[in-house]
């Protein structure tokens, strides 16, 4: 089983390019901190996280709610610059955000590099943002070269990173052929979950001793209420990413109240 020292599991919801509106968001946004707020073991033992378009940052920071913190799909690593249509980590920062996705499969198939990422995520952390690191195979080959693919991908992307900031660092294990988007998609098991869990401990245990079981790993890659439960409790991971679900209030909410529920 995987090294983990980490007790407080936590629910991302990745909105990716939704809804259209600002109404909208407010709308979602708003239904879920409401049926939240009902859910008991919210508090200390996990953390909810939505992940808006940045455009929604500021006024989703306005609603009230204790138990729902805000993240961003993607920071630029610089502060300020000649830089036209990007957002900095310091800007979302100040937006209200405590945590960004960085290195999503979507990102990286438009040509985001490992380098990029190792950028973005040295940038959110001088910002004071939690980097969420998405990483994942495309494909399962019989060679099992799936494990060297990811083994270099997780060393590239956190290459110089001082071991006192791995334990903000929080890594999605995203496999590309579960994904909704993927054709010809297939559903990953808990039991591929883990097995891809163990072997990402042992290479951040390796990169960075003692201190690398501080390190939480979520699953994302279709995950909905009806398997939530399922890879939280034999996946081997502290968490979810959720994507499609998270945009209805009613799965999102279910999926954490099964969560809530483990954690009693």
């Amino acid at each position: 089983m995987p090294n983990n020292k980490v007790a407080t599991k936590i629910i991302f919801g990745n909105w990716k390019m939704n809804p259209l509106t600002l109404k909208e968001a407010e709308k979602l946004f708003s239904l879920v901190a409401k049926n939240v707020s009902q859910i008991k073991n919210t508090d200390k033992k996990m953390e909810i996280v939505i992940c808006p378009p940045f455009i929604y940052l500021e006024a989703l920071s306005k609603i009230r709610t204790s138990k729902i913190k805000l993240g961003a799909q993607d920071a630029f690593p610089g502060d300020v610059g000649a830089f036209t249509g990007e957002v900095s980590g310091e800007m979302l920062s100040g937006l209200g955000a405590k945590y960004v996705i960085l290195g999503h499969s979507e990102k990286r198939a438009g040509g985001e590099t490992n380098n990029e990422v190792n950028k973005k995520i040295k940038s959110a952390l001088a910002a004071g943002l939690r980097p969420v690191l998405c990483m994942g195979e495309g494909v399962r080959d019989p060679e099992h070269n799936y494990f060297n693919f990811v083994k270099t991908e997780l060393e590239e992307c956190l290459n110089g990173l001082n071991k006192n900031l791995i334990s903000k660092v929080i890594i999605a294990y995203e496999p590309i052929w579960a994904i909704s988007s993927t054709q010809n998609r297939k559903d990953a098991t808990p039991a591929d979950c883990l097995e891809m869990v163990i072997f990402i401990r042992k290479i951040l245990s390796d990169k960075f001793r003692d201190v690398a079981g501080g390190v939480r790993i979520v699953y994302g890659g279709s995950v909905n209420e009806k398997d939530a439960g399922d890879f939280l409790q034999k996946g081997g991971v502290d968490g979810l990413l959720v994507g499609k679900a998270s945009l209805d209030a009613k799965k999102f909410v279910e999926i954490i109240k099964i969560c809530a529920t483990l954690n009693k």
